[in-house]
């Protein structure tokens, strides 16, 4: 088609929506002229739903059952209509008869528009196609749709249309709504799991004079009565840990995080972390638990081990790999960091002879060793594996290792190279945690956003003396996006942040 023809079709297209706006408009007004205006309905008893219905047809076929839904579809033929009713739980097929239904109610029926919302009185039965259907008996309008439903062969296709309108998505795409039922059941598996464990949930400030918890560029907002600026939390961690200093043991938060970075098909600004502690374990304990969070919720919500995500088959089986960085390193790209232990210059030297980008980062053994594995390895992790023993120089809320000053008892998860879950066998020295700190400062006062603030409360707090302590957090997000098998955090997440329409 010529783009001559493609002007020309835009203008009769707009004309035809106006039309339509037009025509539901003016059905609404003859609606409240007559006193029947739907917007004034306060309550529809609903007995029954769509697929309890055909999960249950035997059993009730014959009997009367209300139900309230959004007509997705009418098929008039004279006398009789078909239509398909939508409800949260599914379709079902309503069947009407003039004759079987008072006059009036049957003709006010037939005006109605796709997309509107009806209560329907009627009875369970099946047609001569064998079709599970509703014979109508009474239906009455609840409210009137005024925005005609995207056509129907379609749909609503246009992917940022979907995130914006998530309300048009969620009517139209079956398979929108069931990301967000698989996403709501991985939430209560997680919470059932942890309660299971003895662990406890609490809820944390979202506003802090002080962010902390992660390197992260935090939002800023002000506070007008106290008269400060405040940051929008960019991790629960810190206030946890001060909980299981007071003697709670084991707590977690399933809470909204806020960090003022970059966007991307796998980072929004805001985003639903859970974190979680418990005294008197590791990082092993850690490892544990995600693994069984993870790989229960898939075998209780998918039925399977097996996931489809991001082009590969995944096996979330128990008993995932677990290896060092610089295991993990030296079998991807044949670099031994550990033979140079502590050696700055060589470490880097050997980074870069892999094809490492060292610029702009501080020329540190740790820092090589790190940059080595998130540039060259961590791409090459597709199942479930944890990475353990990570540098001091990018832990500084975790544990040095008793048998490695250089290394952290910290592992990240990762699954298809995305990072799942990021856990530590938590540091309780006070006096060292005052150190990491005090360096991170310095690195922010050099300007570096996301490097952390110093806390001196929670430095406070450790040394009225906190146990041995394991720490993990991990994204609810992401998590669902693999459930899913989805590729886009979008896709997880009811109203994510998009960039206003131009005016």
């Amino acid at each position: 088609m010529s783009e001559a023809n493609n002007n020309k079709q835009q203008p009769c297209e707009e004309q035809n929506l106006s039309e339509i706006l037009r025509v539901r408009r003016e059905k609404l007004k003859a609606l409240q002229d007559a006193g029947k205006n739907p917007f004034f309905e306060t309550r529809y008893d609903v007995s029954h739903h769509a697929q309890e219905v055909k999960d249950n047809f035997d059993a009730m076929e014959g009997r009367t059952i209300t139900l309230g839904g959004r007509l997705m579809s009418k098929r008039g033929m004279g006398k009789v209509s078909f239509c398909d009713l939508q409800d949260r739980s599914g379709r079902i097929q309503l069947y009407a008869r003039r004759d079987e239904m008072d006059e009036v109610v049957y003709d006010e029926f037939k005006k109605y528009d796709i997309g509107d919302i009806v209560g329907v009185c009627g009875e369970v039965f099946r047609t001569q196609r064998g079709e599970m259907s509703i014979r109508v008996k009474d239906i009455k309008l609840l409210s009137k749709s005024l925005q005609p439903l995207p056509e129907k062969f379609h749909g609503l296709t246009d992917k940022e249309l979907r995130y914006r309108q998530r309300y048009v998505d969620l009517i139209v795409n079956p398979e929108s709504k069931r990301n967000f039922e698989i996403r709501s059941k991985f939430v209560a598996y997680l919470r059932r799991y942890l309660d299971d464990l003895g662990f406890m949930e609490v809820e944390t400030p979202v506003l802090s004079p002080i962010a902390g918890g992660a390197n992260a560029r935090p939002f800023i907002t002000h506070h007008n009565t106290l008269d400060i600026d405040m940051y929008m939390r960019i991790a629960t961690e810190l206030h946890l840990k001060r909980l299981i200093v007071g003697g709670m043991e084991r707590v977690y938060e399933v809470g909204r995080i806020f960090r003022n970075e970059g966007m991307d098909t796998k980072h929004n600004p805001e985003f639903t972390t859970c974190e979680l502690y418990q005294a008197f374990t590791n990082l092993d304990g850690m490892m544990d638990i995600l693994e069984g969070i993870l790989s229960g919720a898939a075998k209780e919500i998918l039925g399977t081990y097996q996931v489809n995500w991001l082009g590969n088959e995944i096996d979330l089986t128990p008993s995932w790999k677990r290896v060092t960085m610089a295991d993990a390193v030296k079998e991807v790209t044949g670099a031994d960091f550990m033979t140079i232990e502590g050696d700055a210059e060589a470490a880097v030297a050997l980074a870069k002879s892999v094809g490492v980008d060292m610029d702009g980062v501080d020329k540190t053994w740790g820092n090589a060793l790190y940059e080595t594995f998130d540039q060259k390895v961590e791409e090459t992790l597709i199942q479930p594996t944890f990475i353990t023993m990570y540098p001091v120089e990018v832990s500084p809320l975790a544990k040095r290792s008793p048998a490695d000053p250089h290394l952290t008892e910290r592992y990240e998860m990762f699954i298809c190279g995305c990072e799942m879950g990021n856990a530590f066998s938590e540091l309780n020295d006070p006096i060292d945690q005052y150190e990491r700190f005090k360096k991170q400062a310095e690195k922010r006062a050099e300007g570096d956003e996301e490097a952390d603030m110093m806390d001196d409360d929670f430095v406070l707090a450790l040394e009225y003396g906190m146990p041995p302590t394991g720490g993990l957090g991990f994204g609810i997000d992401r998590c669902a996006m693999m459930l899913c098998g989805t590729d886009s955090i979008r896709d997880v997440i009811l109203f994510p942040t998009m960039k206003p329409l131009a005016e």
